[in-house]
């Protein structure tokens, strides 16, 4: 808050909670008024690739042409999107104009957390910050964004409970008009002018580190995604359906905790040594879901590996931080929000499907499997700093 004030972190939290609330809230409002499980899926499905593809799109956008032009149009449309939705829903529009619609409202998010990531950072390399203060940047963002995925599905379930699915969608439409116009209009948003970004020639092509990186992201999208069909269906299996979202939060809110700790590690723990441990204590926290079959151990379980997820996501976004130009950064942070919307809606789905036929421990065999596979790329990849940085930002630990 010392780089920023107060009313930044308060503004971009509640501006990233109409993201958080909308994919949960869309299947409910689709299934609801449709009478459907299968159109309210594919909905949700392409509101989720609407994002994939357009929160980099978005990024990219801001690079070039700035935060705040880019973050109130966004803003503008995807209110209006969300808004065309809930009414198309509730006048019982066929499915394929509702897909379309979800899409629109998907890749016009305007990528909050990922702009106000970057606007952070910018503002702290620009004051000369060390390494132990961009990683405690790093943890705060992380940990905006796991409270608002635990917060956003309450929200969703408390607006059902009182009223309808609509209404979770329009109070979502009108809290993001007001803080995504707020954060784009914010003073700190002009200090990212695209010339500084632009005029040395920084937008160089990025590296197969990168590329890496956000592989990496979208694998920890997949356990998301995994752990959510596991969970319900192990719940539905123990004939308690209505504690699935709960078990689901217990682990965002452990996770939430232990990205916030983040900030605690010491800087001569490089990022490399401490993706790698974060990975190795996914894939074994992880292995107990396998054998669970209760609903208690379950939540023992969850909320253990909770303690693996944020540190994980974390340190990917300090080294992706360090890899790519200080030009390509918006995008490059878009790309890691994205890869963790797409992985948890393929794993999702498939895992889904998996979980129906062979029962949870499928399920959760995915979640597995995605950590290992994050785990094997934190050892094969030797991140740089980018050709963007100047000397006096490239970190000593980068390539530890």
């Amino acid at each position: 808050m010392a780089l920023t004030g107060p009313v930044l972190p308060l503004v971009s939290f509640l501006g990233r909670l109409p993201l958080a609330m909308c994919q949960l809230g869309t299947l409910l409002l689709v299934a609801e008024t449709s009478g459907s499980l299968g159109t309210a899926g594919l909905v949700g499905g392409a509101l989720a690739a609407g994002q994939t593809v357009g929160g980099p799109l978005l990024g990219r956008a801001a690079d070039r042409r700035g935060q705040r032009l880019v973050v109130l149009c966004a803003t503008l449309v995807n209110a209006v999107a969300v808004t065309a939705l809930v009414l198309a829903a509730l006048a019982g529009t066929g499915t394929w104009p509702l897909a379309l619609v979800a899409v629109v409202a998907g890749a016009s998010v305007p990528q909050i957390g990922p702009m106000s990531r970057t606007r952070t950072l910018a503002l702290a390399r620009r004051e000369g910050a060390d390494d132990r203060l961009v990683g405690t940047v790093l943890s705060f963002e992380g940990t905006l964004d796991e409270v608002t995925f635990v917060l956003g599905p309450a929200l969703v379930g408390l607006a059902v409970a009182v009223a309808h699915p609509a209404a979770a969608l329009l109070g979502a439409a009108a809290l993001l008009a007001v803080c995504g116009t707020w954060f784009a209009l914010h003073p700190t948003a002009a200090l990212l002018r695209p010339a500084a970004h632009t005029a040395s020639g920084e937008r160089t092509k990025i590296t197969g580190t990168v590329y890496a990186l956000r592989l990496a992201m979208a694998l920890q999208g997949a356990v998301f995604g995994a752990s959510q069909a596991g969970i319900t269906a192990l719940t539905e299996d123990l004939g308690k359906p209505e504690q699935a979202g709960l078990v689901y939060a217990a682990m965002g809110v452990m996770s939430a905790v232990a990205g916030f700790s983040m900030a605690a590690v010491p800087a001569s723990v490089g990022l490399c040594t401490r993706w790698r441990t974060a990975t190795a204590a996914l894939v074994v926290l992880s292995v107990p879901l396998l054998f669970v079959s209760q609903l208690w151990p379950l939540y023992a379980i969850v909320v253990v590996l909770g303690v693996a997820c944020a540190p994980n996501m974390i340190t990917i976004f300090g080294l992706t931080e360090r890899a790519v130009p200080a030009g390509r950064l918006a995008e490059s942070m878009a790309y890691l929000m994205s890869g963790i919307v797409g992985g948890q809606a393929l794993a999702l789905a498939l895992s889904g499907r998996l979980a129906e036929s062979s029962g949870p421990p499928a399920a959760f065999a995915v979640v597995t499997g995605a950590a290992v596979l994050c785990a094997a790329l934190s050892w094969a990849v030797r991140p740089r700093a980018g050709r963007g940085r100047t000397a006096g930002d490239r970190s000593p630990q980068a390539g530890r």
